[in-house]
């Protein structure tokens, strides 16, 4: 359960950000950056967690002209990250392209590929929010759209909401990746006013309905004790993990 564990080092400085992962190093999978630790500190704190050892998940979330996103691509992957995600609305062409060109260049260079995620429907997104930018269709309807086409492109899994898990699951199949945000302890503190992630579930619900990784970041990074607020989220994901095992036709 650990290893599925990627917390998000949402905070402001490398100084922060390196105190933290060196606080949980051996305890998680590995540690999420986005876009305000990197624009902050630049492709330098990467480099700094993956030379340590660390499993990178960057999450710029890239989405622009095809040769633009590929060209990103590989400059993530020369960064070492394990992970990096690209929008899957900003078409197929970006996505297969990316995928084709960022494996052209690890095998010339000799670089491990990271496995490249396709973002679906952001988890601060709802129904209402969807109407307002022309899509219709209901949240979940899109985010398995989007996860089909990502799976055709090439990708190796997408990031999503916990709610729509099972759905993906049984949609794209069991070696997709599922990488899911929107994830709150079942003891947690209710959540916070400048909390927008709408569409969540706990740990323990998360891997029953089968996802491969989850990101946290406020219950660990703001937890009195982040090794112990690990560790109540390990018990939580085990518990949804066997029950997993147990009911016929459920992944994992």
């Amino acid at each position: 359960m650990l290893n599925k564990i990627l917390v998000a080092l949402d905070v402001e400085s490398r100084a922060e950000a390196l105190g933290l992962a060196d606080a949980l190093r051996g305890s998680v999978g590995g540690f999420k950056i986005g876009s305000r630790l990197f624009t902050a500190e630049g492709p330098s704190i990467v480099r700094a967690l993956a030379e340590r050892g660390d499993r990178v998940f960057l999450d710029l979330k890239f989405h622009d002209i095809p040769h633009t996103v590929a060209r990103a691509g590989i400059e993530a992957a020369r960064l070492g990250v394990r992970f990096f995600d690209l929008h899957a609305s900003g078409s197929f062409e970006m996505m297969e392209r990316t995928h084709a060109e960022v494996g052209r260049v690890c095998r010339r260079e000799g670089i491990r590929r990271p496995k490249i995620l396709a973002v679906t429907v952001l988890t601060s997104l709802r129904k209402s929010d969807l109407r307002r930018v022309g899509v219709a269709d209901e949240v979940e309807d899109q985010v398995v759209r989007l996860a089909r086409l990502a799976r055709k492109a090439g990708m190796d899994g997408v990031v999503a909401s916990p709610l729509e898990i099972a759905r993906i699951r049984r949609e794209c199949g069991r070696g997709f990746l599922i990488v899911t945000p929107g994830v709150r302890p079942a003891r947690g503190d209710g959540g916070r006013d400048d909390d927008d992630q709408k569409r969540i579930m706990t740990p323990e619900e998360a891997m029953r309905a089968g996802a491969d990784y989850l990101v946290l970041g406020r219950p660990i990074r703001d937890a009195r004790d982040p090794r112990a607020a690990v560790q109540e989220v390990v018990a939580e994901m085990a518990r949804g993990f066997l029950m997993a095992r147990a009911r016929p036709g459920m992944r994992v």
